[in-house]
């Protein structure tokens, strides 16, 4: 809809103006200011005045754009807390032995990265020095989130500061023989430094997110007072383009975690080459952060641009840097100070005149190497804003060369990136521009060398100092052992004695055991439920008012089944992580709980429950980084399956997460059948992962919503449930000479075979006994082991095969999963092998035809069994056709 003139309405004129005279004189004077001054006058004082309602408190849209300039003026910079000329000297000796390492392994070829520490240099060294809390002092220190590619210039560091060796250095990228460091922050390759793993880029900004928030977490639920730690990621420009990257911002603007500050290096450069080759990514940033609810610091230029933007009263300036686009700023740095006369100054005559007051060499300073974030009084200002913002979390756009100090040949350079290694004659010239005391004759064996100041030195004497104060070495991880007390026999027993001829599905029994589980009066309040909006379907609606909803604001509302015996409860102290539809975000959180143990020696007991389907497939990344990371807890595919899930269709039928689970090495993949099951695989997880002996491993289990008659718990089987395999029930009949057959079965496959078992036994006399296989990947697992130990000379039988060690007849593995599942364990397996599962697409329809569909229903077991007989003869041809046509395959 318009009015008469054609013009849309705007929101505001959607509401009565009390003043319309009053309003037409705000609107005239803008309109005066602009044919007297010009647009770019008007438009400054409209920016302006937006930035003042802001700080003023105004209930105005926010502005997403603000000029390309320091967020912080020079004349407000906080004065430097510490030696500038002591922090340069340390920075020279890291820039050059980050480079000098990666030069060294290329003889090798296991390769490097030089350029984005080079870049992210003082980035860094200003947090180590004066912001970083490490773990020796009060509380859990700092969480750091290290940009993957700048790893080098952190190893340059601890060699610096006593906690690397030259060897170590030289073992860069190479970790077979034990004592080598791995290329990229990986906590299970070099456990004692790296925290947390962040070259699967996008991954770093969102844990990040969910660390900071389970820190508020743990504080309001009174586990632990994480008040002091602060989060910091360091990511770059391109690695904003992940979706992971920017997923959760809204989240922690919502929660207020101004516990969390991005440092994102602005290079202008991702691998190949500009980041917005035509755009301007720090701007595009920041209106991104900045409709996120974020604070945003821009770091962009240097000291040397101070007198330009004095000599800039015109604002034309200010107007060419947010015209010129990524790629063209980049060309800036790599051409002569003619060029930029003509390129950039010529772009109006208001530039051509500031630049006659300009030297070549002031021209050249700018444009070539006078960044914010090379620069530490630039950084330590933006990083002291950060850390005393209230209300908000904070990102700050740093913008540097990708390369600097490199010399001509990386700085800007479009294939940095992909650059290894500098030649003697560029370490030369980098020593020259640092200012280090390494003589040529150190290049005398054709290879640059390492360079320390001594252990006794100023530098290092500083350094140590300065991370005295901040409470110790940065990064570091620690692991202060904490046993978690055996939860009461009383939750698991519930399980052990079945349910009678009550129906109860997997799943179900999987929440009653967690609900326990969380009374226990020892570890009850450990325990972390996580689920992604799903809770109702999978029946955990009970815990919403017993154990709460977390929200840093409690309950604001009035819940509108407030009047319902499980009503919706939210609280700051809440226990369950409902983390509406992001697997991504419940995966956050779940790697944040699961290492809580080593961040604020705090063991937690997170559990993450999630339909089967959208887990693995959909976030496979994060649970490798969970292994990474040395995760521990219970990840629990529920609905699982391929046929169990009535109607949903092949988007929501799982027949294959198994397989993805099986890569990992670090998870347990469970497969139970029945609830007593359930118990003793949870039982024995808490166990292996918060005992005396703990193990640096999560679990994996499936769960099914399948209503079944639960079974008590046979006797003496609970090493088989957690070995993978045990029998669970024998055939009939018991006639020596009667065909025999031995049915392995996982999950709720075990129900089809146990009809299967007396459809043969009855119409085929044929002895068929089931085996309930709780886990196809730790039979795997373990027969790998001794296979491995054969290598060794040692010999030792895999479980699976002692397991089925005489068992008459063939053997027939059944599950609702692609066959590919149980198959991990046919080469064990000394009888015939055949299997049946759900390979292909899922479908809708009911479970009985989805079955029939797939052949794994107990007619298609009952004939498969049948035919395998056949092919040894000790059933007839003839009673496999039969078979077929009796059950109407």
């Amino acid at each position: 809809m318009t009015d008469p003139v054609g013009k849309l309405p705007s929101e505001l004129d959607q509401l009565p103006d009390r003043d319309p005279e009053e309003t037409a004189e705000w609107a005239a004077s803008l309109d005066a200011v602009t044919k007297a001054a010009g647009p770019h006058r008007a438009a400054y004082l409209m920016r302006r005045s937006l930035q003042h309602a802001e700080g003023a408190g105004l209930a105005l849209p926010k502005l997403l754009e603000t000029d390309y300039v320091n967020s912080i003026p020079t004349a407000a910079e906080p004065a430097f807390d510490g030696d500038l000329e002591m922090e340069s000297r340390i920075t020279a000796w890291n820039r050059w032995n980050a480079a000098a390492m990666v030069t060294r392994g290329s003889r090798l070829g296991v390769g490097g990265h030089i350029a984005t520490f080079a870049s992210a240099a003082w980035l860094y060294e200003t947090g180590f020095n004066h912001f970083f809390r490490g773990k020796e002092g009060d509380g859990s220190g700092d969480q750091l989130y290290i940009q993957g590619h700048a790893s080098p210039g952190i190893y340059a560091r601890a060699f610096l500061d006593g906690r690397l060796s030259e060897q170590q250095l030289d073992n860069f990228r190479q970790e077979a023989g034990g004592d080598g460091l791995p290329s990229y922050p990986h906590p299970r390759r070099l456990p004692w430094l790296w925290e947390f793993p962040t070259v699967s880029m996008g991954l770093g900004p969102l844990s990040a997110i969910y660390q900071a928030r389970f820190n508020r977490y743990l504080t309001n639920r009174n586990i632990k007072d994480t008040s002091n730690s602060h989060v910091w990621a360091f990511l770059g420009d391109g690695e904003m383009d992940e979706p992971e990257s920017t997923a959760a911002l809204a989240l922690a603007a919502r929660e207020r975690l101004d516990n969390l500050t991005f440092v994102i290096n602005c290079n202008l450069q991702r691998l190949d080459g500009p980041v917005r080759a035509n755009f301007r990514v720090v701007q595009e940033l920041e209106g991104a952060f900045r409709g996120a609810g974020w604070n945003v610091i821009k770091t962009l230029w240097g000291s040397a641009w101070d007198e330009l933007f004095q000599l800039d009263t015109t604002g034309a300036l200010v107007r060419r840097l947010r015209a010129v686009p990524d790629a063209q700023f980049q060309t800036y740095a790599t051409r002569d100070v003619a060029y930029i006369r003509e390129h950039f100054f010529g772009a109006e005559p208001a530039l051509a005149e500031l630049a006659k007051l300009l030297t070549d060499a002031k021209i050249a300073e700018c444009f070539y190497s006078s960044r914010g974030g090379h620069e530490a009084r630039k950084v330590y200002a933006a990083y002291k804003a950060a850390v005393e913002h209230k209300g908000a979390p904070t990102v700050i756009l740093a913008q540097t060369v990708k390369g600097y100090t490199l010399g001509k040949g990386f700085e800007s350079k479009n294939a940095n990136h992909q650059m290894k290694k500098l030649t003697i004659d560029e370490f030369k010239g980098m020593r020259e521009l640092l200012g280090l005391p390494i003589p040529d004759s150190a290049f005398a064996d054709g290879l640059v060398p390492y360079g320390h100041p001594g252990a006794d030195s100023p530098e290092v004497r500083y350094l140590q100092e300065r991370r005295a104060a901040l409470g110790g070495p940065a990064p570091a991880r620690r692991v202060h052992a904490v046993a978690l007390p055996e939860p009461e026999e009383r939750a698991f027993k519930a399980l052990y004695k079945g349910s009678g001829k009550q129906e109860m599905a997997t799943t179900m029994a999987f929440v009653r055991l967690a609900k326990d589980l969380m009374r226990d009066k020892e570890t009850g309040r450990r325990w972390v439920p996580i689920v992604p909006d799903e809770a109702r379907t999978f029946g955990m609606e009970s815990l919403f008012p017993s154990a709460g909803i977390y929200s840093p604001l409690g309950q604001t509302y009035e819940p509108v089944d407030r009047d319902q015996l499980m009503y919706y409860k939210e609280a700051k102290d809440g226990q369950i992580l409902n983390e509406g539809i992001t697997e991504a975000g419940a995966m956050a959180d779940f790697i944040a709980a699961s290492t809580s143990y080593a961040t604020h020696g705090e063991p937690m007991i997170p559990f993450y429950i999630f339909y089967s389907m959208f887990g693995w497939q959909r976030t496979g990344d994060q649970f490798w980084q969970l292994g990474d990371q040395l995760g521990r807890g219970f990840v629990v595919g529920a609905t699982a399956g391929r046929t169990t899930l009535t109607g949903e269709g092949l988007q929501h039928a799982d027949g294959h997460s198994h397989l993805i689970a099986a890569t990992n090495p670090a998870a347990l993949n469970y497969d139970p059948a029945f609830a007593y099951e359930i118990a003793v695989i949870v039982k024995d997880g808490l166990r292996r992962m918060y005992g005396p002996d703990a193990e640096n491993v999560f679990y994996y289990l499936t769960v099914y919503n399948e209503p079944k008659p639960q079974p008590a718990m046979p006797e003496g089987v609970e090493d088989g449930i957690i070995k993978g395999l045990y029998r669970f029930k024998e055939g009939t009949p018991a006639a020596a000479d009667a065909p025999h057959i031995q049915l392995l079965a996982s999950g709720t496959a075990i129900h089809w075979v146990l009809e299967a078992q007396e459809l043969l036994a009855a119409d085929w006399g044929v002895r068929a006994d089931v085996w309930s296989a709780t886990s196809w990947g730790e039979l795997r697992r373990e027969a790998l082991e001794c296979d491995e130990a054969l290598l060794r000379g040692e010999q030792r039988v895999p479980y699976v095969t002692q397991a089925l060690e005489g068992a008459p007849g063939p053997v027939l593995a059944v599950s609702d999963w692609m066959r590919q599942v149980p198959d991990q364990i046919s080469q064990w397996v000394e009888q015939d092998w055949s299997s049946l599962g759900t390979d292909g697409f899922g479908l809708s329809d009911t479970r009985d035809a989805a079955r029939r569909h797939f052949g794994v229903d107990a007619r298609s077991i009952t004939v498969a069994a049948l035919a395998q007989l056949a092919r040894r003869g000790e059933v007839t041809a003839s009673a496999v056709k039969e078979a077929r046509e009796q059950y109407g395959l």
